[in-house]
């Protein structure tokens, strides 16, 4: 329920086989597309490469991944379990993406980028076409990173759904995009950055921008109120990012109309489950 008492329909993307919706964009990716013989290469804070690992594993294709130190282990020793080559690079996602062309240019690989794909785009919006098959919603939430998973929504919502991005204050590239009237850098930090943390949003989302109907912030507290609020009422561990539509909700920062019927994407599971059930 959201805290004006209007019921609200939540899309587990945590119960994925890798915990996050980022292994339907992995599995259109590496089924749409020609994989050279040294395989595939992804940069991730850790969902995209874990979902990457898991894909080319099932399709029988070498996988590496490169991720930035910064990522918790609850996202890098899966990968490291996976079969996947792992690369640990110093710093966040940027740092991760720029070794990853570096390897890409020394080998007959294939990049999979996390969000500015068109085939990884097509994936991630079938998480909101399953959302709306029911019908019966007037607006869905979406965290947005990079923006794959907003620019999926945008394109599986049609016209007669509101699709609304919500990211946070350390993560916060659309916004600095909407306010500049052009893709920016941005410094990127706070509690979703392993998941929300792309530097400067995708081309793709960026030409589907006036499609969007609103883009909100919240503070990392606030995300954080909203992966507990989340186990208490439904035991479900969501980590930040996936809890970050969700707190647009809860702490009122999207407040719903009297009739509003509103869903969330709740889109990843990648986390200590102590920190949201302490």
């Amino acid at each position: 329920m959201a805290p004006s008492g209007a019921p609200i329909r939540a899309k587990l993307e945590v119960l994925q086989p890798t915990g996050s919706f980022k292994v339907r964009g992995a599995m259109s990716l590496l089924r749409g597309i020609e994989v050279p013989r040294d395989g595939v290469v992804a940069a991730s804070g850790g969902n995209h490469g874990l979902a990457i690992a898991w894909a080319a594993r099932r399709l029988g294709h070498p996988a590496t991944i490169v991720v930035p130190a910064t990522s918790p282990p609850e996202k890098i020793e899966p990968i490291r379990a996976s079969g996947a080559r792992l690369t640990v690079v110093d710093g966040f996602y940027a740092a991760a993406a720029q070794e990853a062309d570096r390897l890409v240019a020394t080998g007959e690989r294939v990049l999979a980028h996390p969000y500015d794909q068109r085939e990884v785009v097509a994936g991630q919006g079938t998480a909101t076409a399953e959302l709306l098959e029911d019908g019966g919603l007037d607006t869905v939430l979406v965290a947005c990173g990079g923006g794959g998973l907003l620019a999926g929504a945008l394109a599986a919502a049609g016209p007669d759904v509101r699709v609304v991005a919500v990211e946070t204050t350390g993560t916060a590239a659309l916004h600095a995009a909407l306010t500049a009237g052009e893709r920016v850098e941005v410094q990127v930090g706070g509690v979703a950055a392993s998941a929300l943390g792309a530097p400067r949003l995708g081309a793709l989302a960026w030409a589907a921008r006036e499609r969007l109907a609103g883009s909100l912030v919240v503070e990392d507290d606030e995300v954080v109120r909203a992966q507990r609020r989340l186990w208490s009422a439904a035991r479900v561990v969501a980590e930040p990012g996936g809890a970050t539509a969700l707190a647009a909700l809860t702490s009122g920062a999207y407040v719903p109309g009297p009739d509003e019927r509103v869903g969330v994407l709740v889109c990843g599971a990648n986390t200590d489950p102590g920190s949201v059930v302490g």
